[in-house]
């Protein structure tokens, strides 16, 4: 993966969910340049990001530089992944960010109802006419992918990039997602590193956050064993001197698939943590009791004794 300049992309990725939600023009300004200044050039938006005022915004700030950021939106969280429904929400994305054409493209999610054939045929017509360079897919089991590849491959293109959850208390990916990611040469670009934001280790202390404000975060991350993993990387971030965002980032790039994590916040204040994952050093030792502090996955056979 590279910018349209020919330049590697960057080990962090930037996900502009909260522009013009809860974080403001000025506010998501901010981040946007310190993340540039932190080396960053992969930026990652959707349709549907704060009902279209993330691309507008993101839009904006990478005009002046567009060769030098790779650009990447979703389609197809809602209305299907069938061509009308990609084909539209492409043109509004296009729309909103005022470009014509983005470096990657994902589908958002699996979608039962469409054949793969229209789905991939529609994504290589897009790339074929130079308006997407590469195809992606997000929320995806391993087998979704390789189903999706073989059809992608007959209509001579491919899934490029994957996008899965992936976190300390989010380790599924581990099993099949990033062995098959491997084995295709898929670049992961996973999401949510810091566990809707568990692993900062601010609800412990009584602060606000998805966790609190949405249900489905809520759900997502109410297992007790999971805040306890919270409070350990809290005390071992403590011990180290540094900050658990930090740990909970650098720790999702160490892996040996080299992911590319998507880190986000509501301010510069609190995505600064985050950014100092780009520079943290992490010793085969450390990367290893951190991993040691949630359970492991089982294998795909569930076979332990082969793990």
């Amino acid at each position: 993966m590279t910018t349209q300049d020919g330049t590697p992309v960057s080990r962090l990725t930037f996900g502009t969910m909260q522009f013009g939600g809860k974080a403001d023009a000025a506010e998501s300004t901010a981040m946007y340049d310190a993340a540039r200044a932190a080396g960053i050039t992969h930026f990652d938006t959707a349709v549907r990001y704060t009902e279209g005022a993330a691309e507008k915004i993101l839009g904006q700030l990478v005009k002046a530089e567009r060769d030098k950021i790779y650009l990447a939106t979703k389609v197809g969280y809602t209305g299907g992944a069938g061509r009308a429904n990609i084909l539209a929400q492409f043109d509004i994305c296009r729309s909103q960010l005022q470009m014509d054409q983005v470096d990657l493209l994902y589908l958002h999610r699996f979608d039962d109802d469409t054949p793969l054939e229209d789905t991939f045929a529609t994504m290589a017509e897009l790339q074929s006419q130079g308006l997407i360079r590469q195809i992606g897919v997000s929320n995806y089991a391993a087998w979704q992918v390789m189903k999706a590849q073989a059809v992608a491959q007959r209509l001579g293109t491919r899934i490029d990039v994957m996008q899965p959850m992936y976190s300390l208390v989010k380790r599924q990916a581990e099993v099949e997602i990033f062995p098959m990611a491997q084995d295709q040469g898929i670049a992961l670009v996973p999401y949510s590193p810091l566990g809707g934001g568990l692993l900062t280790g601010k609800y412990a202390s009584g602060g606000t956050g998805r966790l609190i404000d949405d249900p489905r975060y809520a759900l997502r991350y109410g297992q007790d064993w999971m805040h306890d993993v919270a409070a350990r990387l809290t005390a071992l971030a403590r011990d180290l001197g540094t900050d658990p965002a930090t740990l909970a980032v650098a720790w999702v790039m160490t892996h040996a698939t080299r992911p590319s994590p998507i880190i986000s916040a509501r301010s510069l204040a609190q995505l600064r943590p985050s950014l100092a994952a780009a520079d943290f050093a992490m010793p085969a030792e450390l990367y290893a009791q951190i991993t040691a502090l949630s359970p492991a996955p089982p294998p795909a056979t569930d076979r332990l004794e082969e793990a």
